[in-house]
């Protein structure tokens, strides 16, 4: 019986799992969960009871071997640095593997070995990176195809919570990925085009240099990613003039964040002392030069902020100042930031979260310049069936499923940038709800 094996069955798995599960039942495929913890599997499949739920260490060499030999397409939503090696398990038993997270340069290393064995490792098949780049591509070949050029592309998505979640944080935002994530993003300098010309943004400035971006009337800002530069030979966009992709946050965020840049809370390079003594007012005093005034007030000083302004509020929101305990026994800034913030932004039962997508054309068709934009929206029900598992999932469940009927041609180490993974794919993905909707702007 052909068969489907998923490899992590974390909360962000719950969309991916379960419409795998009802396409495997539909079509008679074996589907397997195998996670760490059997129970979390078992979890997983109890919607409906088809499949079978396993424990799987990738690190036990025989299980592994034996559990992704069984497959015929694998699916790892474990964490991005065990990818690899759950390819090289693919290569030597000739199964295909699909990942939601960045190609690596060792992932990229086994293109070769792939492609000799007609295998598809297709990685970035997620929401950002994923439907960003599919529903991209769709819109740049049509414009191709029309005999239009590319002038400039702008592409921003973002994780955040819904407009009636958590009226009173004023950060208008919790965890809705990986934490370690979003307190470490933007650690590298950002590259991008603006105008033929090539930008290169540092860490302690990216927050500063920020992008306003309005869907349905709400503002938001975006900041940019570490490497836009790389994706216009992926896009076929070598001649472009403006290149930008970024991560979208509610206007106010970048601000309140680029206090905590500046301050060094987000430095993962060293460990502090004494943490399990440590208060929160404690790790952020660590910081700041203040024998003669309040922490507040020596923060307020040294980066020209307003006591009562919008950055000391959610500093102080978030417990920052506070007396509470760290409660770790070590960790670096950028840990106990994590754990801190933990407190105050993890999505509780009722919370619902809210993605938002956003991409801005501008070509020239017939001696005529235009401007699209294209903006795509999806809300979460709770804090388990949320808008970032179905967006991160339904993508690389479809794209599965595809595979396993022989409808996806691609093969070696790739991204979802042919017609043969986007066009069904975003097809599909309007059948559940998730569409972009563009919008051509008045460019007179």
């Amino acid at each position: 019986m052909p068969g489907i094996l998923i490899l992590g069955a974390g909360r962000s798995s719950s969309s991916l799992i379960s419409y795998v599960q009802q396409q495997a039942k539909r079509q008679g495929w074996q589907l397997t969960v195998g996670d760490y913890s059997p129970e979390a599997a078992r979890e997983r499949l109890a919607g409906d009871n088809y499949g079978r739920a396993i424990r799987f260490d990738i690190h036990d060499q025989v299980l592994s071997a034996t559990v992704i030999g069984d497959a015929d397409v694998v699916v790892s939503l474990m964490p991005a640095h065990l990818h690899v090696a759950v390819a090289q398990h693919c290569l030597e038993r000739g199964k295909h593997l699909l990942t939601a997270s960045y190609v690596t340069r060792e992932m990229k290393a086994l293109d070769a070995d792939a492609r000799r064995k007609g295998l598809l490792f297709l990685n970035e098949c997620g929401l950002d990176p994923g439907i960003d780049h599919m529903s991209a591509l769709q819109v740049i070949d049509r414009i191709r195809d029309k005999g239009g050029r590319l002038l400039s592309f702008e592409s921003f998505t973002g994780g955040l919570i819904a407009p009636d979640t958590a009226p009173e944080n004023p950060w208008r935002y919790k965890f809705t990925w990986n934490p370690r994530n979003v307190v470490m993003a933007g650690q590298s300098t950002a590259k991008y085009l603006v105008d033929g010309s090539y930008q290169y943004i540092p860490y302690h400035q990216l927050f500063r240099r920020i992008t306003p971006v309005k869907v349905e009337g709400v503002a938001y800002e975006g900041y940019a990613n570490r490497d836009s530069l790389k994706y216009r030979e992926v896009y076929g966009l070598d001649d472009i003039q403006t290149m930008l992709r970024g991560t979208l946050r509610y206007k106010g965020f970048c601000h309140a964040w680029n206090v905590l840049v500046q301050l060094g809370c987000c430095d993962d390079t060293y460990e502090m002392e004494k943490v399990e003594t440590m208060t929160h007012r404690q790790f952020i005093e660590s910081f700041v030069a203040h024998r003669d005034s309040t922490v507040e007030r020596a923060i307020c000083d040294a980066l020209a902020l307003q006591a009562a302004g919008p950055e000391m509020q959610r500093l102080d929101w978030s417990g920052l100042f506070s007396n509470e305990r760290v409660g770790l026994a070590a960790g670096t800034p950028a840990r106990i930031l994590e754990h801190i913030l933990l407190k105050k932004w993890t999505l509780l039962a009722e919370d619902k979260d809210f993605v938002v997508m956003w991409h801005r054309f501008v070509y020239t068709q017939e001696g005529h310049k235009h401007v699209l934009h294209a903006h795509l929206t999806a809300m979460g029900n709770n804090a388990v069936e949320t808008a970032m598992a179905r967006t991160v999932g339904l993508p690389l469940g479809i794209a599965t499923c595809l595979l396993m009927e022989g409808k996806i041609t691609t093969r070696g180490v790739a991204i979802p940038v042919s017609r043969d993974i986007y066009d069904p794919v975003l097809r599909e993905l309007r059948t559940l709800g998730i569409e972009l909707h563009e919008e051509e702007i008045d460019n007179r």
